[in-house]
């Protein structure tokens, strides 16, 4: 078998995707959208199934869902910090609690911790964010519920029946679609923020009971926000490759 295309800068190309967290307004036009789906499906498969389903949220539908995140993360935040009463009341309300994803409100296994914290200080310094500067740090948050200014955000959802390997298919589908649209000059961001709400998306899509919502992807043109020039630490092969046991011992 011949490869017709040339791989010859491939490691480059991959390692100058980066997330999107600023966008321009600028329509993405529904062919380049379809186009990188197209991509997407070019990735591996469980035994070919594509046990996934994506909703796009563009316009209006984009702009309910945005309110109604915001809606709830803005419940969240005041519950924070204001005693016993409020937080009862945000329970009994149910305002703002996650509705499907609790995950993505867990603190990282003490394994993980460390990357994510220092990606986080990291992130928060280039934009200038001091660490005890609570009112920032949601403002920054809640960006994440307005899809970071993104004209279009993906929803991807997944077969509950096959468990872990319908998430392994999306996240190839998903990194695939990614670089398609990098390599289109779009930018994009996965996140798992969205997770938590999964009724405020079914609210404006048809999508089965046996699918569950694994996160979303901000799709559109990047500006040129200081946020996007934030590079993340990328940690050596070393770090992830498992050592052999010495059977010596």
């Amino acid at each position: 078998m011949t490869n017709d295309f040339d791989s010859n800068n491939f490691s480059s190309f991959v390692a100058s995707r980066r997330s999107t967290r600023d966008f321009k307004s600028t329509p993405v036009p529904d062919e380049i959208i379809e186009e990188i789906i197209a991509d997407g499906l070019t990735s591996p498969s469980w035994s070919n199934t594509r046990p996934f389903v994506v909703a796009i949220a563009k316009e209006d539908v984009k702009d309910r869902i945005s309110k109604d995140f915001l809606s709830r993360f803005e419940a969240i935040k005041s519950a924070r910090g204001e005693g016993l009463f409020a937080k009862l009341k945000a329970i009994f309300r149910r305002k703002g609690l996650p509705t499907s994803n609790w995950l993505v409100i867990k603190p990282y296994h003490k394994d993980l911790m460390p990357r994510s914290r220092r990606v986080g200080k990291e992130m928060l310094t280039h934009i200038g964010v001091e660490r005890n500067d609570k009112k920032a740090r949601d403002a920054f948050w809640a960006r994440n519920y307005e899809f970071f200014g993104a004209p279009v955000e993906l929803f991807l959802f997944t077969h509950k029946s096959l468990g872990k390997f319908a998430t392994s298919d999306a996240a190839l589908f998903m990194q695939n679609l990614m670089l398609s649209a990098h390599a289109k000059g779009l930018g994009t961001c996965a996140q798992g923020a969205v997770a938590i709400w999964e009724d405020a998306v079914r609210k404006e899509f048809e999508i089965s009971k046996n699918y569950s919502l694994l996160c979303g992807i901000c799709l559109g043109y990047p500006n040129d926000g200081k946020i996007n020039s934030f590079n993340a630490n990328r940690i050596p092969p070393s770090e992830i490759i498992a050592p052999v046991k010495d059977k010596s011992k």
